[in-house]
């Protein structure tokens, strides 16, 4: 059956022309069409990893086979998308000093993350701005407007005041027009890049209506286009309902942070929407059980959404369980992965538009003082390392499929050809037995 159904998916394809599909088609960008990623007109799904310590440690040389290791045993594993910051807002080691002042020593650690990535086989999703204070975060831009004189009186005037904007923007600017001391490309010319991240975890809790963080995104979005047309954009939300659809908001933990899954991802210039999942964080007083039942509900209204309301890919873009936890056990973890994935490729093999989840986070061996309790060092954990090989190999099969029979129909079309052109040479005539 599950053959059937694939075949079935594949065949929805077809019928859908992706097969015509020639928009830059070849040149190794991340595109979508409808609910599904495309890379070079073939469907293409994301099994990755979040690893946001990836520009902090390569900004040290002595440092860089930590990243290079990490890359390097996620392909092993199959995984093939990581999502990581790329900023680093005043404070220690920063990539951004004030305003328009920029570490060039962090940004070659950058420079090498995109090259590693790319020598790998590794997509990237990048961050530009965190909604919390480590690595700056908004406190850190709003706190740089008011020694400027701004009169600022919350973290979220972030989202609404013209000369934190201007610094926002100008951060994007320099990010996008970076020229890669390693690759010898423009980070807004380079495929190794699949996507620009405006902030990791938006939340805009001074107004719970949404509309200052829908008219943040409605600017930045056409700012980042207005720089880059070459790649996808998301917001980098975690799926919380709001306003516009407020019987949804039911599926919401107690949490009211001003943004709204529906609308924020209506916005023309985000090309697909992301959510965010910690059930061990949002329901920590409750059991493991309750825990993975609002695990399925989440996920199934957002894909639904993603498919029916939106029209657009989806990606799970951060999930996992901490071995903090009280009676934690690999065995929890493997589970959550595994209701995790099997939602992700459900959607996959019937065509629709999840397209991949990214686990928090991917350390390599020898990196303790990064451990957070989320960390999954691949060679540490083998039954969850098994659980991720199995879900990339599962998601590689569907690309796989959809190659042979995109071939198998050019090879229909060239033979038809063929045997069209032998009849107007031979004038219709039938010629043998």
């Amino acid at each position: 059956m599950k053959h059937l159904a694939l075949a079935l998916f594949l065949s929805v394809l077809f019928n859908q022309h992706l097969l015509t599909f020639h928009v830059e088609a070849g040149d190794d960008f991340i595109r979508t069409r409808g609910v599904h990623f495309l890379l070079n007109g073939n469907p293409y799904y994301a099994n990755g990893f979040n690893a946001y310590w990836l520009m902090y440690v390569a900004s040290d040389p002595s440092q860089r086979p930590k990243v290079s290791a990490a890359f390097r045993e996620a392909a092993s594993h199959g995984l093939t998308v990581a999502r990581t910051w790329a900023f680093s807002d005043g404070g220690y080691r920063p990539l951004q000093y004030v305003p328009g002042s920029y570490n060039e020593q962090m940004f070659k650690g950058l420079d090498f993350v995109i090259a590693e990535a790319r020598r790998y086989g590794i997509k990237l999703i990048l961050s530009l701005a965190n909604n919390y204070d480590s690595f700056g975060g908004k406190k850190q831009y709003v706190n740089w407007a008011r020694s400027q004189a701004q009169y600022l009186t919350s973290d979220d005037d972030f989202f609404r005041n013209p000369v934190v904007n201007g610094f926002y923007k100008n951060h994007v600017k320099t990010v996008l027009n970076r020229y890669n001391s390693f690759t010898g490309m423009h980070y807004k010319d380079d495929p190794t890049i699949m996507a620009w991240e405006l902030m990791n975890e938006p939340r805009c809790t001074s107004d719970s209506s949404g509309r200052t963080i829908q008219a943040w995104i409605m600017e930045m979005a056409s700012h980042v286009k207005s720089i880059d047309r070459n790649h996808l954009l998301e917001a980098g939300l975690e799926g919380f309902y709001g306003q516009s659809t407020p019987r949804k908001k039911r599926l919401n933990p107690s949490l009211d942070i001003g943004t709204d899954f529906i609308a924020n991802n209506r916005i023309p210039g985000i090309d697909f929407a992301t959510v965010h999942s910690y059930p061990d964080q949002w329901l920590s007083s409750s059991n493991d059980q309750y825990q993975l039942s609002f695990l399925n509900n989440w996920l199934n209204a957002h894909i639904q959404d993603a498919q029916f309301i939106l029209r657009k890919p989806v990606l799970l873009t951060e999930f996992g369980k901490s071995w903090k936890d009280p009676g934690f056990n690999s065995y929890q973890r493997d589970q959550l992965f595994n209701t995790v994935y099997y939602k992700i490729y459900s959607s996959a093999k019937r065509g629709g538009p999840a397209a991949g989840g990214l686990f928090w986070q991917l350390l390599t061996e020898g990196m303790d003082s990064f451990r957070d309790g989320y960390e999954i060092v691949l060679s540490e954990s083998p039954s969850t390392a098994n659980v991720i090989t199995q879900q990339s190999h599962k998601l590689d099969q569907i690309c796989k499929n959809f190659t042979r029979m995109r071939n198998v129909e050019r090879w229909k079309r060239a033979r038809a050809m063929r045997r069209d052109q032998w009849h107007g040479r031979n004038g219709g005539k039938h010629i043998g037995n």
